[in-house]
């Protein structure tokens, strides 16, 4: 284990057996972008160190290349969905890159779910996918306002940033897809936000908007840090007082947390998105970016 006080985090850098489960990876285990509603530190994930201090699969690349070669159909190859592949150490490690380049050498295709600008760094890797196969950009966004984005999502760039680089993807020609979630009861849950929202992915010329729901997960785990990082928020912004006790009283320990405007607001999504000719949805969506395109160049690599 080792400490990096630029980032005060540990890291811990293990040799794993395996990248790929099927067609998806986590180079990193554990995030330290904080964000106060994060079902990956549920202890059903069963974490044997903190959530903050990261579990780092150096021979990420070197896995990823032996899986790759004993392919014999090529795909989308995802990353993302447990932890974000782009957590600050990745600037020096740079093992997302070199999976990049990877991906890139023997022609499969790429998406990605993040909230950080980090990938900008990446961007000239993922447009020579883009024009030979398929890349795919997911961004989360979960709020307009950025005072707000800095007390749910602490460690990561602001919503305005992020639309800078989902701007930046478009003008690269990568596809986009916008992840709309969660959308937390009594604080971001209105109209106002989801306007704001669908604003930011029709200028940034967004394929689709994933979205659950108006709410969010709350399992054992990530219910208490959620309740005890909104005490600390109530401690600075009046808009978070009495919040937990509110959500206490009205979930209590149930695991799916509805907004009580759930319908409505999601007729209003809708409404949006139709108007804005942005794809929505959570299968559909999906099975979108998982398709292949089948005119992809074929090419036997010596990486």
């Amino acid at each position: 284990m080792s400490y990096f006080p630029c980032y005060n985090i540990f890291m811990h850098f293990v040799n794993a057996k395996s990248i790929l489960t099927p067609h998806s990876m986590n180079i990193y285990r554990g995030c330290s972008h904080g964000c106060i509603y994060c079902d990956s530190r549920s202890k059903c994930y069963q974490f044997t160190h903190a959530f903050e201090d990261i579990e780092v699969k150096q021979n990420a690349p070197e896995l990823l290349a032996q899986a790759l070669r004993k392919k014999r159909k090529r795909c989308m190859i995802g990353t993302g969905s447990m932890s974000d592949p782009y957590i600050p150490l990745e600037k020096e490690l740079g093992l997302m890159r070199r999976c990049l380049e990877i991906i890139d050498c023997y022609n499969f295709g790429a998406s990605l779910i993040t909230k950080s600008d980090l990938v900008l760094r990446d961007l000239d890797v993922l447009t020579r996918i883009n024009k030979k196969t398929k890349a795919v950009v997911q961004m989360t966004l979960t709020t307009a306002d950025d005072a707000l984005c800095k007390i749910i999502e602490p460690g990561v760039c602001p919503t305005s940033r992020r639309f800078q680089v989902l701007q930046a993807c478009r003008d690269a020609g990568i596809p986009t897809v916008v992840w709309f979630s969660p959308l937390l009861p009594f604080i971001n849950d209105t109209r106002e936000n989801i306007e704001g929202i669908v604003d930011y992915c029709a200028r940034a010329g967004v394929k689709a908007i994933i979205c659950f729901g108006i709410g969010l997960t709350l399992r054992e785990g990530n219910r208490e840090y959620f309740y005890a990082a909104l005490d600390r928020a109530a401690a600075r912004d009046s808009r978070f007082a009495g919040l937990k006790e509110a959500y206490q009283k009205r979930f209590g320990y149930s695991y799916m947390v509805n907004s009580p405007h759930n319908k409505e607001l999601m007729q209003y999504l809708a409404q949006l998105c139709r108007q804005n000719k942005i794809m929505l949805g959570t299968d559909s969506v999906f099975n979108w970016i998982k398709e292949f395109p089948d005119c992809a160049p074929f090419q036997q690599s010596l990486f």
